[in-house]
């Protein structure tokens, strides 16, 4: 990876609150929808950090599908996808991408099929739920990661 690369992947980083709150709006969530929209994904990265650590690539995996899962029980399919295109808009790697899409996409099966149950937890509460479900998804291999190219 040059220097370049990391320039890139540091700016698509250091934007993505912004990026969230705006995608946010332009669904029509309003400022107190994006806020719980950054509120969401603060949680989901908080307990996929938690309890996704030691196995490459499983907290990202984590993150996307806990995420996406919440936002679709909260906010509905439509709004989850706009969060997920708007997370990945710009990203420097192609290849992580489509994986996120993919565990995005599984988040938003689970969220559609689970609202019920999700839509009225915190972020907190919902994440607690979901961390054993995003950990046996990873054992059973429905959730993926991108291995690093050698």
């Amino acid at each position: 990876m040059g220097f370049g690369d990391v320039v890139q992947q540091a700016i698509h980083a250091g934007t993505g609150v912004p990026r969230l709150y705006a995608a946010a709006t332009r669904a029509g969530l309003g400022p107190s929808g994006a806020l719980e929209v950054l509120r969401i994904s603060q949680a989901a990265l908080t307990a996929a950090a938690a309890h996704g650590r030691g196995v490459p690539g499983r907290t990202n995996a984590m993150r996307h599908f806990m995420w996406q899962a919440t936002l679709t029980a909260r906010f509905g399919l439509d709004a989850a996808r706009a969060m997920a295109a708007a997370q990945e808009a710009g990203s420097p790697n192609r290849r992580d991408s489509r994986v996120d899409e993919h565990n995005n996409a599984a988040g938003q099966a689970y969220g559609s099929e689970h609202a019920t149950d999700l839509a009225g937890l915190s972020p907190s509460e919902a994440m607690t739920s979901l961390v054993p479900v995003a950990l046996a998804m990873w054992e059973s291999g429905e959730l993926v990661w991108v291995r690093p190219r050698r």
